[in-house]
Parts: C-alpha cells; sequence; structure tokens
C-alpha cells in the first residue's frame, strides 16, 4: 500500500491546481476586458471605494508610479477617474465611473475554469472530495 502524502504535499497540489485556474481565469478577465489583469484589478479594488493614490497602489500591490500608469489608462478609457482632496491639493482620490462599474460587473460572471479532471471525477469521488474540502473550509 502506497504512504499517504504528507500534509505539504497535498497542500501543494491544492495550490497548483487552483493557481492554474486562476492563471486561466486571469488570461479570460484580460481578454474580455481587453486590457492588462492589472487594470481590472484596479477597478476591482476602486468598485469597492473610493480609494486616495497611496491606497489604491497598496491595495493593487504595485508602487505608486505603476499606480499612476494605471488612473492614466483607466482615465483614457473612461473607466476611472481622479479628483483632489478637499483637504490638501496633492491628495488626489481615485473612484470608478458607470462605465468601469459595469465592466467590474462583466468580468465577475466569468467563472474560474475547473479542471478537468475534476468532471471525470465519479460522484462518490467528488462527494468525498466535497465533504473534505468542506471540511477545511468549514462549509
Amino acid at each position: 500500500m502506497a504512504e499517504a502524502p504528507t500534509a505539504a504535499e497535498v497542500w501543494s497540489l491544492l495550490n497548483d491546481l487552483v493557481r492554474d485556474g486562476r492563471r486561466e481565469w486571469t488570461r479570460l478577465v484580460s481578454a474580455e476586458a481587453g486590457m492588462p489583469y492589472s487594470r481590472v484589478r484596479a477597478l476591482r479594488v476602486l468598485a469597492e471605494g473610493d480609494r486616495t493614490m497611496s491606497e489604491l497602489a497598496r491595495e493593487v500591490v504595485v508602487d505608486s508610479s505603476a499606480a499612476t500608469g494605471i488612473m492614466n489608462d483607466l482615465e483614457e478609457r473612461g473607466l476611472a477617474e481622479r479628483r483632489p482632496t478637499p483637504d490638501s491639493r496633492r491628495v488626489r482620490i481615485a473612484s470608478i465611473t458607470p462605465a468601469g462599474r459595469d465592466l467590474v460587473e462583466r468580468v465577475h460572471r466569468i467563472e474560474i475554469p475547473r479542471p478537468e479532471a475534476l468532471d471525470a471525477l465519479n460522484a462518490e469521488d467528488r462527494a468525498t472530495l466535497g465533504r473534505i474540502l468542506g471540511g477545511l473550509t468549514r462549509r
């Protein structure tokens, strides 16, 4: 009988599975949006509420010059806008436009592709896997 994989090995396999699906999803989202995923990611942050440019850079995990480039592109596309804050002419607030919100809603409907191997599992194996993963996520 084969030895059971370690928890670290199982975790690595799960990460690979999810990472592959997310990579494909990111590609699909970028294709649907017609722009790099970094722009979509920024729009998703702005859909949650206005941000200063510093906050946007931090949440999108880019430096301030990259955030400026992203916002320049989003403004040119009519998807986001910047305005000065009432307290400081140097601090700018970024916000999403209705067109940007529409785009976020459109790409939000794109599902993360699941591995073909998951569809190939029989009902009993899917039930077992679902029960195990549900126990891990407490659902």
